[in-house]
């Protein structure tokens, strides 16, 4: 039998380090890793992914970032580029969100308000002009019409002459959290599950760098849900979407290894911690022993991780620095590969240049001067930490084992009827009253907010404002290229979508890419999918 210590030991050395000095500020030499097996970089990973931890490399340092104009997100982009930031994270406003154009009725006053505007592909051109999509890795956090983002994103590449295949990010396409939490769908859940089927088939294909789904418990911790609920319904729609590509044919070492995560970092410190490591050790016993992958890459659980945005106050704002800079520390100490931190006027508005910078600051102080990045695992070992790690596990598969029997030894199955009975939201609902009588009664204290609140509440920064010119300019924006493009190569590629939406065996990637080339709109061709697959009307749970 093999030594663990011996097999940490051989995969240690073959690491390239980085170039630092792995010791305290006063010169006391840190060894790499403290504690017994399993050692970081061994299943099933509970101590981290790689065995040198953040010796080797960082967590990559992803800015969410979006607003306005394509041109505006652009600006912000590479200021964040500059100021040291690593990886580039698109938010979306509410309208490209949900499938609809700028023009659209629904968007009335909310283009360019909560993300950028983005209606064809001369938006996509605009929103990376001068940015090397080769060098950079890009996520892109949209669910309903994700399969339209990223065909924008792959007919930029090829514009600028990088092949899809070396195209590099994530897109979130996790449609399952948003019939349970943050309800950005177009289509009802089974041809919402065709369309993701199609776009991790397709990116396994011919984009070996592209993560096609970010399966995201960012949004049900955003609603309310607990610590646990998070990583059980998070893990849960993850086991889902592995059954759905197996089930197309799809083998799991191929196009598993590709998955990754989205998680929240929230301000109960140890209760993050614990969560992050029960999140990699639940995922590959399940991804090895249900379903069968023998690849330890398809094993890992990857996860980006954004500090908990539902925890920042209106009031006495500046202290959110401190909220943001203790969750950034609890993503580091649990081992997240990339991380955003949250900007301490997002309560109030979108972050203006001066306050995102302070937040990518946050992180870089914590990655370059606590200490935390020198040993990997540092908290491992430790009763506490241990203990939460257990009893994060221990919930989460009380609620697996739920879903197991709703949906008759199907997790994909149980998860489309905790949909349909409203367990999910039920779940989320209650545990948000919970907290919620708990700060209203005291109990538990918001500082700012229920105590200690003598600050300077009255006093609002300076904030970013998106005023109605940005709607009347990207309206105008969009008639043009309306008016410049070919109509008749519109209509027939929308057709071409429809016809493919009603063929199971078609995948839908291919005609979207095609349409979107041709600049037919997003919600040109959401519409075209609406009109085979229909839209998802909640029933209300009472």
């Amino acid at each position: 039998m093999s030594d663990p210590l011996e097999e940490w030991r051989a995969a240690y050395d073959t690491a390239r380090l980085r170039d630092v000095p792995f010791e305290t500020m006063s010169g006391v030499p840190l060894e790499p890793v403290h504690g017994d097996a399993p050692y970081p970089g061994q299943y099933p990973f509970t101590r981290g992914l790689h065995a040198a931890g953040y010796r080797s490399r960082l967590w990559t340092m992803r800015m969410f970032a979006g607003f306005g104009t394509a041109e505006d997100t652009n600006a912000r982009f590479k200021e964040l580029l500059r100021a040291g930031g690593t990886g580039l994270s698109t938010a979306f406003d509410m309208p490209t969100l949900m499938g609809r154009d700028s023009d659209s009725p629904w968007a009335l006053g909310e283009v360019g308000r909560a993300g950028v505007a983005v209606d064809t592909l001369a938006d996509m051109e605009d929103l990376f002009a001068d940015i090397d999509l080769g060098g950079v890795s890009t996520s892109m956090t949209i669910n309903g019409p994700a399969a339209t983002l990223l065909a924008m994103y792959v007919a930029v590449g090829e514009k600028t002459g990088v092949a899809r295949a070396d195209l590099a990010g994530t897109i979130q396409n996790d449609i399952l959290k948003e019939y349970q939490a943050q309800k950005e769908y177009i289509y009802p859940p089974r041809p919402s599950m065709r369309i993701v089927t199609d776009m991790v088939t397709f990116t396994t294909a011919e984009m070996p760098k592209w993560h096609p789904i970010s399966i995201s418990g960012y949004h049900i911790r955003e609603a309310g849900s607990t610590a646990a609920q998070e990583l059980a319904f998070t893990l849960a729609n993850g086991f889902a979407y592995v059954e759905a590509a197996i089930a197309a044919g799809e083998d799991i070492d191929e196009f598993g290894r590709r998955l990754s995560f989205f998680f929240n970092s929230h301000t109960d410190f140890f209760e993050e911690i614990g969560k992050f490591r029960a999140a990699r050790r639940i995922w590959a016993r399940w991804m090895k022993e249900r379903y069968g992958a023998t690849d330890e890459r398809t094993m890992m659980c990857r996860f980006h991780t954004q500090t908990a945005g539902v925890s920042l106050t209106a009031q006495q704002p500046e202290i959110n620095i401190a909220r943001v800079a203790t969750q950034a520390l609890a993503a580091a100490l649990g081992g997240t590969q990339s991380l955003h931190t949250d900007s301490f006027d997002e309560a109030l508005a979108l972050p203006t240049e001066k306050a995102a910078r302070i937040a990518l600051r946050t992180q870089q102080i914590v990655a370059h001067e606590t200490g935390v990045a020198s040993v990997a695992d540092p908290l491992g070992g430790a009763p506490f930490v241990e203990w939460m790690t257990d009893e994060m596990e221990r919930q989460a598969e009380a609620v697996f084992a739920h879903l197991d029997e709703l949906g008759n030894g199907s997790i994909l199955e149980g998860v489309y009827a905790g949909i349909d009975n409203g367990y999910f939201v039920g779940e989320i609902a209650d545990a948000a009253y919970r907290f919620e009588r708990e700060v209203n009664a005291g109990r538990r204290i918001i500082v700012g907010v229920n105590d200690f609140t003598d600050g300077d509440e009255d006093t609002e920064p300076n904030l970013l404002r998106i005023d109605h010119t940005t709607e009347e300019y990207q309206r105008k924006r969009l008639e043009a290229v309306k008016h410049d493009r070919s109509q008749e190569a519109v209509d027939d590629a929308l057709a071409a979508i429809a016809t493919a939406c009603e063929d199971p065996t078609v995948n839908l990637m291919p005609p979207i890419i095609d349409a979107v080339k041709a600049y037919a709109t997003e919600e040109e061709v959401a519409m075209a999918m609406e009109s085979v697959f229909g839209t998802y009307v909640e029933t209300a749970i009472v």
